[in-house]
């Protein structure tokens, strides 16, 4: 006998298979990441990212409302420090009047209304390009959360509504938030990377902040790829220390890490869709071998499925313009 069921009923028509599909993207789900330079009138295309720009601080309002009118919500900061301003120890990330802290009292200003959210490591701001303090060639780990929790309370003071921690220090979260409850930013939410793989997908980014480490690597605090329950005890450790959202990084490859934390922590889940996912789709696109919009939803979507709240993506203004 032919079967009874069909599936592919429900597959017939565009209409059905949209009424029925099981996740779909909105501008709501994107975080927008924005690289940010000292100047004026600069708006550079970083060249391993083609069609996204560093830009001067005087361009953010304009950028910034244009996204708003699409529809995004959110943005997440990072700046490119000048050599000349780096050390050790991160003390330009201390400064009041810093990159950063002005760049977060421009979007406010430009949209009130937009959640602003502020990487906070030392690698943009180290001499040595690492996320954290160096002594002889090793990273330290309880001065750097000292100083990361500095820096994140001149995020709040600025006017920052979510501060990531990207560093991947032991304890850092904690430490964030006993401060920002002290100097009474309760309402300050922490999103964590508290999944952050030592990827090799990262290489454009670093060449976009000029942050790449100038002798080893980063796996002595960063997560061996090849490690899958240790994510969900640092995802769940980070709660527990007052992490209000945990970030699995990089995305496309880490869909099982994102699908697990899913199904075992209750917190929202980010994931962050990194440079080299975004330089791939491009450069495979530019030779005609896949289509390009249609990767990039799949990719999208796939974050969603896997169980992500949110994904910042270099592909957020692309992808609005679709759905």
């Amino acid at each position: 006998m032919y079967p009874i069921q069909r599936n592919r009923r429900l597959r017939s028509s565009e209409s059905l298979r949209t009424m029925l599909h099981e996740c779909s993207l909105n501008p709501n789900d994107f975080i927008v990441p924005l690289f940010v330079i000292d100047g004026k009138q600069k708006k550079e295309e970083i060249s391993s990212m083609p069609g996204y720009y560093r830009m001067s601080i005087d361009l953010l309002p304009k950028h910034i409302k244009n996204l708003w009118s699409l529809g995004l919500k959110s943005v997440l900061i990072f700046v490119k420090v000048p050599d000349d301003l780096k050390d050790n120890k991160g003390t330009e990330a201390l400064n009041p009047d810093g990159l950063m802290q002005r760049a977060i009292k421009t979007v406010k200003d430009a949209v009130p209304k937009m959640v602003v959210m502020t990487d906070v490591a030392l690698d943009p701001y180290s001499s040595y390009g690492h996320d954290g303090i160096v002594e002889k060639g090793n990273i330290l780990n309880d001065p750097t959360v000292n100083i990361l929790s500095k820096i994140s309370l001149t995020h709040a003071q600025a006017g920052a509504d979510v501060i990531a921690p990207s560093d991947m220090m032991d304890g850092r979260v904690l430490k964030i938030r006993e401060l920002l409850e002290a100097e009474n930013y309760v309402n300050t939410v922490i999103m964590s990377y508290s999944v952050k793989y030592a990827s090799g997908f990262y290489g454009p980014f670093r060449d976009a902040l000029n942050s790449a480490p100038n002798f080893g690597d980063k796996k002595t605090y960063q997560m061996d790829f090849r490690n899958r329950k240790e994510a969900l005890i640092e995802a769940k450790r980070d709660i527990k220390e007052g992490a209000d959202i945990v970030m699995v990084k990089p995305g496309m490859a880490y869909l099982d890490v994102i699908s697990e934390l899913s199904k075992n922590v209750d917190a929202p889940i980010a994931t962050y869709q990194v440079s080299g996912e975004y330089a791939m789709l491009k450069a495979a696109a530019e030779k005609g071998w896949v289509d390009h919009n249609q990767i990039m939803i799949e990719q999208l979507i796939s974050f969603k499925r896997a169980g992500a709240s949110l994904i910042a993506t270099y592909f957020a203004e692309q992808a609005v313009k679709l759905i």
